[in-house]
């Protein structure tokens, strides 16, 4: 990534935070010319994100990234809810991995972010500029003029433009989108701790109308413990070791003798963009949602939006969709978004209470709910976490209560070369078609099965594991894999669709039996836009990855 003074780029991305360089690192693996420019010198090293989801997990997969992250994380991380006497209240523990990786995992933002950045490194077309703060954007129907400012100001000009620059965003900001929600009166003395002085694996939240407080154990021994703030406390008494000392005395046996890293005060945000897009800009990340920390969702949501808004910036910008599919980035986004926000607005409200009358109400409430069995699932298992859906956006239904707008689930399957895949190393990065029992040239038919495979999507014929190895229906085109543990049957067997269109965020695009596949594979093309073959002058040959998970490196099949 050498720097460049001025050169014009494809996309340019503000900001080097864990969404702009996982959005950077995605167009990079799509070929896309792109320039993260960066007002500080260096990547943050302060108190942020603890908790990585397995849908964020999924994305660092996707894009080679994960054996790299992984070092630095903490899997099926066990979260408990205790009273003022920390006797426990309620446990989340979930055990499903059903999208490949464990649902709670603690990780160490600043180690993970300096992977994300070291994996630009493999691209020749994506550069980071650090102090070089944008200054000003100018739009025309054609592109966007960007002006940085820095020891020697520049000017890039870039089809498109992504804010993910934070709460305080110059990108939203520019674009004159409003900001809409509340900010907490209540703040929060975040401390990160080496040589975790517990050293147990245990993450708490302490529901205590004294002082809310929250402890975690995340990767490396390092602890992190989070305390209320009350309203006669000042920011300046926050930072006084002494009051650091006081905090963690209920928690730790010698609360003088710890090891901190780094401490930071915050308030929490319950705020999302009035607009996602505005022409030739759009936003993602805290830029375009804010959210208290109480569900663990900031960081995860904003990779969400990199992984929704990269594979549809990248089909636009090398010609095989027409803009308008960025269209449905706010349409698919905003709903998900808005659901976590008031998820994790509504965690924090009861944790947080600081009257005892409510607080007891309160814990007797939570006590009586996990009597029944049913509830106590639903929060032991996160079941209350709210998953993304599309009703619209960059999908077709056809039936009512289809599996479409969701996320396809990754088991892992058997190739004939290697076992234990994890299903989407087989996918690849792109559009894919999956069938169950059917060989997906023969079910498409000629002219679809060409305008699939001219977008570069991958064919996936999906098998009992007796029929892995039978060769009478092999295609040069088609990947053949094996039903492993029987979680792929067991998924089909639930639905009547036997037929899948995966995006490459592996959102189901659509889904139908196998004799409607024709109808609706040129319906898909007609509603994401999608041009077969098609290729913009200005994008570089697409970048192939060297598969990073021991499983990928086995995977043998069509590109």
């Amino acid at each position: 990534m050498t720097e460049s003074r001025t050169q014009d780029a494809a996309v340019v991305v503000v900001g080097a935070g864990p969404v702009g360089l996982t959005l950077a690192n995605i167009l990079g693996l799509q070929g896309v010319r792109t320039i993260v420019v960066e007002e500080r010198s260096s990547l943050i090293d302060y108190p942020r994100g603890v908790g990585l989801d397995d849908e964020a997990l999924r994305t660092f997969q996707a894009i080679g990234l994960v054996d790299a992250i992984l070092p630095h994380t903490v899997p099926n991380q066990i979260l408990r809810f205790v009273d003022a006497k920390r006797r426990l209240l309620a446990e989340m523990a979930p055990a499903d991995a059903r999208f490949g990786w464990p649902k709670r995992n603690g990780f160490v933002q600043p180690l993970v972010d300096a992977e994300l950045l070291r994996g630009l490194d493999r691209f020749e077309h994506v550069e980071v500029w650090w102090e070089r703060p944008m200054t000003s954007c100018t739009q025309t129907p054609d592109a966007v003029t960007v002006e940085l400012g820095g020891a020697e100001p520049a000017g890039v000009q870039a089809r498109y433009v992504v804010g993910c620059d934070g709460g305080r965003s110059t990108t939203r900001r520019l674009m004159g989108v409003s900001f809409d929600g509340t900010t907490s009166s209540t703040r929060w003395l975040v401390v990160d701790v080496a040589n975790d002085p517990l050293g147990h694996p245990n993450s708490e939240v302490g529901a205590d109308p004294r002082r809310p407080f929250v402890s975690i154990s995340i990767a490396h021994g390092i602890r992190r413990f989070e305390f209320m703030i009350h309203a006669d406390e000042s920011d300046e008494q926050a930072e006084d070791p002494a009051f650091l000392a006081r905090m963690l005395a209920p928690l730790v046996p010698h609360p003088d003798r710890v090891d901190v890293i780094r401490r930071r005060v915050y308030t929490h945000h319950s705020r999302i963009a009035g607009a996602f897009r505005r022409g030739r800009m759009l936003l993602a990340g805290d830029a375009a949602h804010l959210m208290p920390v109480w569900q663990g969702q900031g960081y995860n949501s904003g990779i969400r939006d990199a992984a929704n808004l990269g594979w549809k910036l990248a089909a636009v910008i090398n010609g095989q969709a027409d803009d308008a599919l960025l269209d449905t980035y706010d349409v698919e986004r905003r709903k998900h978004a808005r659901a976590m926000i008031d998820l994790s607005t509504l965690v924090g409200r009861v944790i947080s209470p600081t009257n005892r009358r409510v607080a007891a109400a309160r814990d007797l409430l939570v006590r009586s709910a996990s009597i029944v069995p049913s509830l106590k699932r639903y929060v032991l298992e996160m079941r209350f976490k709210p998953m993304p859906r599309y009703e619209t956006g960059a999908v077709v239904h056809t039936v009512p209560d289809s599996p479409v707008g969701t996320l396809f689930v990754q088991p892992r399957v058997d190739l004939r070369e290697r076992q234990d895949v994890l299903l989407d190393d087989v996918l690849g990065t792109g559009f894919a078609v999956l069938c169950w029992n059917n060989n997906p040239r023969e079910i498409l038919g000629a002219q679809e099965f060409a305008n699939w495979k001219a977008i570069g999507a991958r064919f996936v014929a999906a098998r009992p594991q007796t029929q892995l190895h039978w060769t009478g229906h092999d295609d040069p085109d088609v990947v053949i894999v094996g039903d492993r543990d029987g979680d792929l049957k067991g998924w089909f067997d639930s639905h009547r669709e036997s037929v899948l269109f995966l995006r490459p965020d592996r959102c189901i695009a659509g889904a139908c039996i196998a004799q409607l596949a024709g109808e609706l594979s040129a319906k898909l093309f007609d509603v994401l836009t999608l041009t077969p073959g098609g290729s913009h002058a200005d994008s570089p040959v697409l970048y192939v990855p060297q598969p990073t998970t021991e499983s990928a490196r086995a995977v043998a099949g069509p590109p």
